[in-house]
Parts: C-alpha cells; structure tokens; sequence
C-alpha cells in the first residue's frame, strides 16, 4: 500500500507538472511557483511515507533500498527543479536567479512541506496501511538523538558533502549522475539518520518534523534550517 501511495504521488505530480508547462509558458512566475511546488511536494510526501518504513524487516536494508530507488526516481521525474532552499540559493548567489525569482521558489517549496504534511496525515488518517496505524499520535518524533552541537555539526557537515558532491557531478553524464547523487544520500541516510535523519533540507525537515519545530523552535531552526544553510554558504565561498 505504501509503494502504490508514493508511486501514485509520484504519477499525480509528473502529470501536473505537464499541465503547467503547457498551460503557462506565457506566465513564467506561476509556472516556475508551481513546477518548484508540485517537485517539493512529491519529494515530502514520499519521505513523509518513507519515514514510516523505517522499521520495515530487513532493518536497515529495507528503508535503505527505498531510499535509493526513490532518490533515483525523484532525479530522474523532477529534473530542472531543485526542491531544496540550498539549492535555491546557489544561482542567487552568482546571479543566475533574481532574488524574487529565489524567493518564489524557496516560498513554493515551504508552501510545498506543509500541503505534503497534510496531505500524509489525511493519508494516514484513513489508515489504509499497517505503518499508518497510530502515526498521527507519534507527535515530536525527534530525529535529533544527539546533543544539539553535534546535531548542527553534523547536518552542516552533510550538507557540505552533498553540496560539493553536486557540484563536482555537474559534468557527469545526467542518466548516471542521478545514481551517483542517490548512492550519496542513502550513504549519508545510513551514516546519520539515526542522529539527526540525515536531512539537509530546510523544506523536507520542515515537512517531516513540524511538530518539533513548534516545541523547540530555536534548537531545530539551527540544526536543520541555519546548518544546511551555512554548508551551502561555504561552497559557494569556497569555489
């Protein structure tokens, strides 16, 4: 049920993403707001369902192989959309996009995280599935199983690595670029997720962890907003 749900997400939004490219090529600020929309969204709702896998039996290997093989979906159906704020924020920065096109996008992708959340948790309310039973009750399920140093230290650290992992793949062959990055992740996923979910997105964590961001905003704007941020900063200092 899972699999059908993410990959009927996955249909609905590669559809929707047809229909504004040719509905709205004459309006480019609405087509860019809800291309970056509907990508941020499938990338949310399907982690947003992957989260609830993760005690699926083999443990790891399960939750792992998912990872993968969605990361490559998502490479391979959401091309030209970053669906990460960071991401956003590289061509703003060498003025490839003006900051009000930086700043629709990085609103659509927000606007994204939250239609995603409640989307699932009207998903899971129907309890369709077995994971989805007593999923709305979890509250704060914190990722963070770590001092909040080491949590910041670690979501800044991936970013890092994942930024300049993107940066150096720009002149590999796209079909196999998209395998290269999704290994990256599923190895950062394995390396981290069990101390800070291994995110380094400010949209997805926000997505997946509201409900924290609401008790302890202070300590997860840090870890999964300002961290993923500053790694980004870095690498566009840097080079």
């Amino acid at each position: 049920s899972s699999l059908l749900l993410m990959s009927g997400v996955v249909v609905t939004v590669g559809l929707c993403r047809r229909l504004a490219r040719r509905r709205l090529r004459s309006r480019p600020l609405l087509f860019a707001f809800l291309v970056e929309m509907f990508s941020t969204f499938q990338i949310c709702a399907c982690t947003n369902e992957l989260s609830l896998l993760g005690n699926v039996e083999p443990k790891p290997h399960t939750a792992l192989t998912l990872t993968y093989g969605f990361t490559v979906l998502h490479g391979l159906s959401l091309a030209g959309s970053t669906c990460n704020p960071c991401g956003t924020l590289q061509p703003m920065w060498g003025g490839g996009t003006s900051l009000g096109m930086g700043g629709l996008k990085i609103a659509a992708q927000f606007v994204a995280a939250v239609l995603a959340r409640v989307f699932m948790h009207f998903i899971w309310s129907l309890e369709m599935a077995e994971p989805h039973l007593g999923a709305l009750s979890q509250g704060c399920s914190s990722p963070m199983q770590t001092t909040e140093t080491q949590a910041f230290c670690i979501e800044l650290l991936f970013s890092v690595v994942f930024q300049l992992a993107v940066l150096q793949a720009e002149s590999v062959n796209p079909k196999y670029r998209v395998h290269l990055i999704a290994l990256l992740i599923t190895m950062l996923v394995y390396a981290g997720g069990n101390l800070t979910g291994a995110i380094f997105n400010p949209a997805l964590a926000f997505s997946l962890h509201a409900d924290c961001f609401y008790d302890k905003f202070l300590s997860y704007s840090l870890v999964y907003w300002i961290a993923p941020c500053l790694g980004k900063f870095l690498i566009l200092y840097v080079f």
